[in-house]
């Protein structure tokens, strides 16, 4: 078998993740790829960006999510001028809401 590079590799990732159908399934899945720790940061991270949205101050989502203001500021380079995956993820969110 040959080795997979890591565009491959990412790919066959997110592949799985489109398998999944339901907040359920995508926890079991999560659990089963990530380790506890992994799975609250990634958590803080969102919430950081839905706070960032609403113009939360650093210091506001630091107190709220324990991350440091270095990483919410990482957290907000990739909310504005990202991939974009933020912006779609609490958009998608927020519809799920109403």
């Amino acid at each position: 078998m040959r080795n997979l590079n890591q565009d491959e590799l990412l790919e066959y990732l997110c592949q799985g993740l489109l398998t999944l159908q339901t907040p359920e399934e995508c926890l079991h899945f999560l659990e089963d790829l990530c380790t506890e720790s992994e799975l609250a940061e990634m958590s803080r991270r969102l919430r950081a960006a839905k706070m960032l949205k609403k113009s939360y101050i650093y210091s506001e989502i630091a107190e709220q999510t324990g991350l440091s203001t270095a990483t919410i500021s990482r957290v907000n380079r990739s909310y504005l001028y990202g991939a974009g995956g933020y912006k779609r993820a609490l958009e998608a969110i927020a519809e799920e809401e109403k």
